[in-house]
């Protein structure tokens, strides 16, 4: 199954050898639809059907051919790659069809800018940035019209003005008459201000939520095994429970910024209270992808979006994984009823071929600044961007078919993860998702009656991985950071047939988990650490309905 080279192995060693423990380190050479390929001992070619999908980068498949077609005609046609600073209208035709169809998926007149990347944790960053931004900018405005409230009502008090008494007691000041009262007054208000304005940014997200692992979005990732070791190095996020809309107003209370500015109404100075724009953002996923493939809920939807209009708080949505069609819709987060001030997008963008990803921003948040102080230098090509209109065309087709096939797709599918569920309820605790990023969660095994199903409980997902693997050939994952659910995200291509293997093949698996026969699930001899003593399968227990799959 494995190039074996005399080189030493300098790339990543320590993962390829856990790779290799499980069965999953195969050496690909092909891939076509839903499926990939690697050579046997004969050097013929062997299938493994992939419900992976490049983790949700696949929606048309390995290889589409209209996609590989033109890519070859553009590399024949000696496409540029480095042509930075320059005029880039097939990035421009990419941004005005996504603008287009945000527009359309979520109701708004309103334009959306868009800044090129190549990763989707790149996408998520530059939306950060630009909010971040966005807000310092909002802030030296709102310190200007402190200031110039400061002088308009120190001028007054010089004429004759008097202070309102309230405006002592808001301030926690002692009223004192004339210009030395004032005076005081001044000074709490802007020592009170100071401390409010130089606040560090807020950043609010979910937990659970993943948004990638570079210095900045690692920071807005749930897991904290991901997180800590690089906490120092970036501002933390402040984490809501996802669906507790309780704890949401909690947080944005306890988080919410106030500055006094000083007014001056008919000879009289009063202290107003404003909001200072301490938010730099919240960031979401409408379907956590590593998470546990879990859709947000629509209720808790709507009152984020109420929450952060209402506090000025821009609204990010991470459609990394969950965009670009897999969902059933372009946009999973339109179908909750969300409408973001920035979009991340990325994956499929690159129809399984271009390395590539976006930022959308709402026109009323774009500072065009923003382009002077961030660029990558693969960002916005060519060759990227051609292949990316080239996907979206695909998708839009016939008045967007292939969204309708996703979620024909995806029912089909979903309804074979419940009956497998509905047969073994004892074995899956959950089915869940939408359209074609799908989740089948087990329950915990660490009360197995088999000693090695016992240890590979805190890594279950990829235990079975390994199994599927190698026993039938199917390759899949389990999500990040809920090791306990495999993650299911083939093409838009997924057919009947390839659902009936995975189908049997799960069949398989939870048998082996009801008669607690470790040797079946990881192929070697189920020993007890601790005693030495193997364990034998139950082999007359109860199997279940279709529970006869056998190896691919």
């Amino acid at each position: 199954m494995n190039t074996v080279s005399a080189e030493p192995q300098l790339a990543e060693p320590y993962l390829l050898g856990w790779l290799a423990s499980l069965g999953l380190d195969v050496d690909y050479v092909r891939g076509e639809g839903n499926t990939l390929y690697y050579l046997g001992e004969d050097g013929e070619e062997i299938p493994v059907l992939d419900f992976a999908g490049g983790y949700g980068s696949l929606i048309l498949g390995h290889n589409h051919p209209e996609i590989t077609g033109y890519a070859r005609e553009l590399i024949a046609a000696q496409t540029p790659v480095h042509a930075q600073f320059s005029r880039h209208p097939y990035a421009n035709d990419v941004a005005v069809a996504l603008d287009r169809i945000v527009r359309r998926e979520t109701g708004g007149d309103e334009h959306y800018f868009a800044i090129f990347a190549n990763t989707g944790a790149e996408a998520v960053e530059a939306a950060v940035k630009h909010a971040e931004l966005d807000r310092g900018l909002r802030l030296a405005a709102l310190r200007g019209e402190l200031a110039e409230g400061l002088a308009a009502a120190r001028a007054a008090v010089a004429g004759g003005a008097v202070v309102d008494p309230a405006a002592y007691r808001v301030t926690g000041t002692a009223a004192v008459a004339g210009a030395d009262g004032f005076e005081v007054l001044a000074g709490a208000v802007a020592r009170h201000n100071a401390a409010q304005l130089e606040r560090p940014p807020v950043l609010l997200t979910l937990e659970g939520g993943f948004h990638g692992k570079l210095m900045g979005s690692v920071q807005l990732t749930h897991n904290e095994g991901y997180r800590a070791p690089f906490a120092a190095l970036a501002q933390p996020a402040r984490f809501v429970p996802a669906g507790n809309a309780q704890a949401l107003k909690q947080v944005v209370e306890s988080e919410r910024a106030t500055v006094f500015g000083l007014v001056v109404r008919d000879g009289v100075v009063t202290v107003a209270e404003r909001d200072a724009p301490v938010f730099c953002a919240f960031v979401l996923e409408p379907i956590q992808g590593e998470g546990g493939i879990r859709v947000l809920d629509e209720e808790f939807a709507r009152e984020i979006q109420r929450v952060t209009a209402e506090v000025g708080c821009p609204l990010v949505i991470d459609e990394v994984q969950s965009g670009m069609g897999r969902s059933g819709d372009f946009l999973a987060s339109a179908a909750l009823g969300l409408r973001g001030d920035y979009y991340a997008l990325a994956k499929s963008l690159g129809g399984g071929i271009a390395k590539t990803s976006v930022m959308l921003a709402r026109a009323s948040r774009y500072r065009s600044e923003f382009e002077l102080v961030h660029s990558s230098t693969f960002a916005k090509d060519a060759f990227s961007c051609l292949v990316a209109k080239k996907v979206l065309d695909l998708l839009e087709a016939d008045g967007g078919a292939a969204y309708r096939t996703v979620r024909e797709r995806g029912a089909k599918l979903l309804g074979t993860l419940e009956a497998v569920r509905g047969d073994f309820p004892d074995v899956v605790k959950d089915v869940r998702g939408r359209g074609l990023m799908l989740g089948l969660e087990f329950h915990d095994q660490a009360g197995s009656g088999s000693p090695a199903i016992r240890d590979s409980a805190p890594l279950l997902g990829y235990t079975v991985a390994g199994y599927l693997m190698r026993e039938h050939r199917i390759r899949t994952f389990p999500t990040a950071s809920a090791v306990n659910t495999l993650r299911f995200e083939p093409s838009l291509h997924l057919t009947d047939a390839e659902i009936a293997r995975l189908d049997a093949a799960l069949r398989a698996v939870c048998v082996l988990f009801r008669t607690h026969d470790g040797t079946g699930l990881t192929g070697t001899p189920d020993t007890d650490t601790d005693t030495g003593t193997g364990t034998q399968a139950d082999a007359g227990a109860d199997a279940g309905s279709g529970a006869e799959a056998g190896a691919v």
